[in-house]
């Protein structure tokens, strides 16, 4: 009876395929394992163990202190205000898989503040990783927003991201932010910080 012939380079091919499929689940179980090594190792450094305060993992020796922590959650703005603030939402919302959009927010305040003459190379790195269609990274935004959003990146100016970052803006403010106040990462950090303060 004849046998099945492969060549050894579809056999290398079918076993690359069998490869990827194997370390596509892998890398899926491992992103959700790691969330809760990389919150627990960010919340080590943010609330390390001294009587004074809280010193976050930041080089500046910043303070953190339950006020600051309290802060967060009067609005999202006093929250995204904050480097520290910043770095716990940031985790919260790896963990919902939804971090493009304070990343794109982020890289919008960055945006406004660039020179005019690199405008043109930021607001085309800001679109491709954000914006396009098939972007990594893409944002939550309507068709006609991301066109209109796509036509004043390719004549920039200082404003061309700010309708998009508004709805972003917004998103996060109505959807991820209240779900982060009542997340164990923000009331751990905040008990933690008034068990020191009370000490």
């Amino acid at each position: 009876m004849p046998g099945f012939f492969f060549s050894h380079n579809n056999m290398t091919e079918l076993n690359r395929k069998e490869d990827c499929k194997l370390a596509k689940g892998k890398i899926h179980k491992k992103k959700q394992k790691a969330f809760g090594a990389d919150l627990k190792s960010y919340l080590k450094c943010m609330v390390p163990h001294i009587e004074s305060g809280i010193k976050t993992s930041s080089s500046r020796n910043v303070m953190l202190s339950a006020e600051e922590v309290i802060q967060w959650s009067q609005s999202l703005e006093k929250l995204l205000a904050s480097q520290s603030g910043q770095g716990v939402f940031r985790e919260f919302l790896k963990s919902e898989f939804s971090e493009e959009n304070i990343e794109f927010w982020l890289a919008c305040e960055d945006y406004k503040k660039t020179k005019s003459d690199h405008l043109h190379g930021k607001a085309e790195r800001i679109y491709e990783e954000f914006v396009q269609s098939d972007a990594i990274k893409q944002i939550n935004i309507d068709y006609q927003m991301r066109e209109a959003t796509a036509k004043k990146a390719q004549d920039p100016t200082h404003t061309s991201f700010d309708e998009a970052q508004k709805t972003v803006y917004i998103l996060m403010e109505r959807d991820s932010y209240p779900r982060f106040l009542k997340s164990k990462s923000y009331l751990n950090l905040l008990n933690q910080l008034q068990t020191n303060t009370s000490k």
